[in-house]
């Protein structure tokens, strides 16, 4: 879910012949005029929107019993958001079933640096100081890097609804590689829905950086091969 989430998975872009699937691109309010939780509630309201809509093609041509909710970067952050919601409500958005939640180099941040944000304190697309800003204009007023809509530790949020997504049976796959700031926190994340006992795949590729699939055509094709790969395992009945 992501306002240029067409950009790497429109209809234009030729790895989107490897999956048959219908995407739904959530143009979210964006911060700082509208700050969190604006962009979470964004996606709820599309996911009833889907659920209730009554449009001829979408019925003929995509399956309800067989969704996603997917988002790249920020897209990321609110996807995880958005699927912890769901997940609480999921009896509410039948038909719509969502099988799984796609965390694609997924944004989230503390007050505390971890390893990566010091190694990486001055890198060329996301140094510290632009990720402070952004949740500075993000985060609702008065809020800091620990709050739940940005730190995947904090337990408020979570801690029920981990157990929800596991006894749903979703799975997660996490999506990084170790030349973004932020890798250290996907992986964490990783490892806590893990610890949930939710089934999770993990994909970090040794170097490279944040949102390289958008400049290197070869990340973004071994992408769409790990996600076909994903979707298939969630929906292929052995």
């Amino acid at each position: 879910m992501s306002s240029d989430h067409q950009k790497t998975t429109g209809t234009s872009d030729p790895n989107s012949d490897l999956l048959s699937i219908v995407i739904a691109s959530v143009d979210y309010r964006l911060a700082p005029e509208h700050r969190l939780p604006a962009a979470y509630d964004d996606a709820m309201v599309a996911l009833h929107w889907i659920k209730d809509l009554r449009d001829d093609w979408l019925t003929n041509f995509s399956d309800f019993s067989n969704c996603f909710i997917m988002g790249e970067s920020a897209g990321g952050n609110i996807a995880y958001h958005a699927g912890l919601r769901a997940a609480a409500v999921a009896d509410d958005l039948l038909p719509l079933k969502i099988k799984g939640l796609v965390l694609d180099e997924p944004g989230f941040g503390g007050s505390k640096r971890t390893g990566s944000e010091l190694r990486l304190a001055n890198d060329s697309r996301l140094p510290t100081f632009v990720l402070d800003l952004i949740w500075e204009l993000s985060l609702p007023m008065g809020a800091d890097r620990d709050h739940e809509y940005c730190n995947p530790t904090a337990e408020s949020e979570s801690s029920n609804s981990f157990g929800k997504i596991r006894s749903l049976g979703w799975k997660v796959m996490v999506v990084g590689c170790h030349g973004d700031p932020m890798i250290d926190r996907q992986m964490e994340l990783a490892e806590r829905f893990e610890k949930k006992g939710v089934d999770v795949v993990a994909h970090f590729d040794v170097g490279g950086y944040h949102a390289v699939k958008l400049e290197d055509p070869e990340k973004a094709k071994q992408f769409f091969v790990i996600l076909k790969k994903f979707v298939d395992s969630c929906t292929i009945k052995i």
